[in-house]
């Protein structure tokens, strides 16, 4: 049984997906849902949202993340809490998987593949390499 769930959200376009696929579950009422965002630190190496060539998508602020996921909050309907944080990602979101006792962990992948993989990194594939609990991965809809 899944008592504890945590969910890594980024802001980006995969987030609609990502709850998608949590609301598709079906879970007990006893089970918790923890709505988290990691805001890297201005030293991290992750392609931060001033680095993207699309000058027409601002970086998300505090409070526009915070409005995102409290919105999301309301559209599960099972008992959820939200956590924003700062650090490096996959570091916050293991160790906020080991604070809540997760045991399972869903994350959206940005579907990166190449170069662009081995130079931006993959937030996902380290939480899956590193996690204590499972981790299911959420990929872009192919349309």
């Amino acid at each position: 049984m899944l008592n504890n769930i945590l969910v890594a959200l980024d802001g980006s376009d995969i987030a609609e997906r990502v709850i998608q696929v949590l609301d598709d579950l079906v879970l007990s009422p006893e089970t918790k849902v923890v709505l988290c965002h990691v805001f890297p630190t201005p030293d991290s190496e992750m392609e931060l949202p001033a680095d993207r060539p699309h000058p027409e998508s601002p970086a998300l602020s505090y409070f526009q993340i915070e409005k995102q996921l409290q919105s999301y909050k309301e559209k599960i309907s099972i008992h959820s809490a939200v956590e924003l944080v700062t650090g490096e990602p996959a570091d916050e979101i293991i160790r906020l998987a080991n604070i809540y006792k997760a045991d399972l962990i869903i994350i959206g992948s940005r579907g990166l593949t190449g170069m662009k993989r081995i130079v931006q990194g993959s937030v996902s594939s380290q939480v899956v390499e590193e996690a204590n609990c499972s981790v299911l991965v959420v990929k872009p809809s192919k349309n």
